[in-house]
């Protein structure tokens, strides 16, 4: 619960600050506006995790109790599909991902995700925010709240996957220096 509301503080003071500074582009829709521009950076730092870690690390995690690199990509997978169709108002599909899929496999599920994810977003607007969907379990929630949870799993996922990157000696997406131009 802790993690919902300092979710819902970060989007709401990153709203606040991104509808500042680009008043007209984001002025009808503050919400979805700022969770298209975190999911852009997340994309690119999750999709970069997926990428730089190699292929025979995929069953790598730190203890035996934590899920394995596989399992990670494949639950930001999950997720992804899961609160995008909440915010579109649709079913959740299933996705048939195992640990054992090849990293291949594996990417390409993930970036089509964040495809899926960036189509809805882009129909999304804020007034259908406080439209009732229903979680995982029956929970009732909002749109707003699948918005909160993709946002807040994006930061918590991609903070796995840079810890697992470094303790393989690689660094995580946005630890590296820019290329040169």
């Amino acid at each position: 619960m802790k993690h919902i509301v300092l979710a819902a503080l970060v989007l709401v003071c990153a709203t606040a600050m991104i509808a500042q500074t680009n008043a007209p582009q984001t002025a009808s829709n503050p919400v979805v506006s700022t969770v298209r521009q975190l999911e852009e950076r997340q994309s690119k730092n999750l999709i970069g995790a997926a990428d730089e870690m190699p292929a025979d690390k995929y069953s790598y995690h730190p203890t035996p109790e934590q899920m394995t690199f596989a399992h990670l990509v494949i639950h930001v997978t999950e997720a992804n599909y899961g609160q995008c169709a909440r915010v579109a108002g649709e079913q959740p599909r299933e996705i048939k991902l195992s640990e054992t899929d090849s990293k291949e496999i594996l990417t390409k599920a993930v970036k089509d995700s964040f495809a899926y994810c960036e189509q809805v977003l882009a129909k999304a607007d804020d007034s259908t925010l406080g439209q009732a969907v229903t979680f995982s379990g029956g929970r009732p929630g909002t749109r707003a709240a699948a918005l909160i949870y993709l946002v807040a799993g994006w930061a918590d996922h991609y903070s796995a996957a840079a810890m697992y990157l470094r303790l393989n000696g690689l660094l995580p997406p946005s630890a590296q220096k820019a290329p040169a131009k």
